[in-house]
């Protein structure tokens, strides 16, 4: 069994939930229940360890081998492959305020729930994006609605 903290920044209830280690939410079972929190908890929680640990890498890396290639071409193409390196870290740190986010609305009892509608989110789509604010529905509205905007 696995053992998720129902506490993150001090402002969960303390308790510690063991999850099955083959646990996966199950639309038979109440919708964002103790273990389904704790089960999108720890997933949130890994998905964050892992960008952190994949930026200091990157960090790491820079520090250690500077760009230094006597030849131009090889230069260009290595500080082309670390300007999409860092866009690709930037994008991350933008990902870690939207886990951030969600571990929040795990906190508050509102994770799981479309912003826009208060529908549940599927269980399928919270296991593909963990950070899902919104139903696929009221997402395809709303990216219809960006478009119409944008073509005036």
């Amino acid at each position: 069994m696995a053992s998720v903290a129902d506490d993150v920044d001090g402002r969960g209830s303390g308790r510690e939930i063991n999850l099955p280690r083959d646990y996966r939410p199950s639309p038979d079972e109440p919708f964002m229940n103790e273990l389904q929190q704790a089960y999108f908890r720890g997933k949130l929680l890994d998905w964050k360890d892992a960008i952190l640990r994949e930026s200091r890498e990157t960090l790491n890396q820079l520090q250690i081998e500077p760009l230094r290639e006597p030849d131009v071409t090889d230069r260009a193409s290595s500080e082309t492959d670390w300007s999409i390196e860092l866009r690709t870290r930037d994008r991350q740190r933008k990902l870690i305020s939207k886990i951030d986010a969600a571990l929040r609305r795990i906190d508050e009892g509102e994770y799981g729930y479309c912003e826009v509608t208060g529908e549940p989110i599927s269980l399928a789509r919270l296991e593909a994006r963990p950070v899902a604010t919104m139903t696929v529905e009221a997402q395809e509205r709303h990216e219809r609605q960006e478009k119409v905007s944008r073509d005036d």
